[in-house]
């Protein structure tokens, strides 16, 4: 059960790297709302990566790793194990409030501008700040996989 949960969980981290570095590219290509054809096509496939790959990686990460330090005792002593799962919910948390639901949401208005329901001034222009998120939960996830390499003595916890 052990090897399993760290395949999940390695395979889950790999997925949600690999993800947000799309998403970084994406946001990096992406032009502004005016103009409308290319703009809905890269929010889309940003909708998609954030609902294909990004939240189910992100899931998968997480409850492997929960499931991890339910079933060996030796993390429950562990102070990095502690603050990898503290940073996993966060990171769970960014990723549903600042990264999926914005992105999706985006896609689906920019199709219904490209359609001709909305007005396209009503799209967002927060390319900057998404990107600025991404870079950030970037971090954090880069940190966790150093935590889970390198298992530094941190933070013990008394038995």
């Amino acid at each position: 059960m052990r090897r399993v949960l760290k395949f999940l969980h390695t395979m889950g981290s790999a997925g949600l790297l690999g993800a947000m570095a799309a998403l970084v590219v994406m946001v990096s290509l992406a032009p502004t709302p005016t103009a409308l054809p290319v703009y809905a096509a890269i929010r889309g496939a940003m909708g998609a990566v954030a609902t294909w790959i990004f939240l189910p990686s992100l899931a998968l990460t997480l409850m492997s790793g929960l499931l991890a330090m339910a079933l060996n005792r030796a993390y429950l002593n562990a102070g990095w194990a502690w603050i990898k799962l503290a940073t996993g919910v966060l990171m769970f948390e960014g990723g549903l409030v600042y990264v999926q639901g914005p992105m999706r949401r985006e896609a689906e208005q920019s199709a219904r501008a490209l359609a001709g329901l909305l007005d396209p001034a009503a799209l967002a222009r927060s390319l900057e700040g998404e990107r600025g998120t991404l870079w950030v939960l970037l971090a954090v996830a880069t940190a966790n996989v150093a935590l889970g390499i390198w298992r530094p003595r941190i933070l013990r916890i008394p038995q």
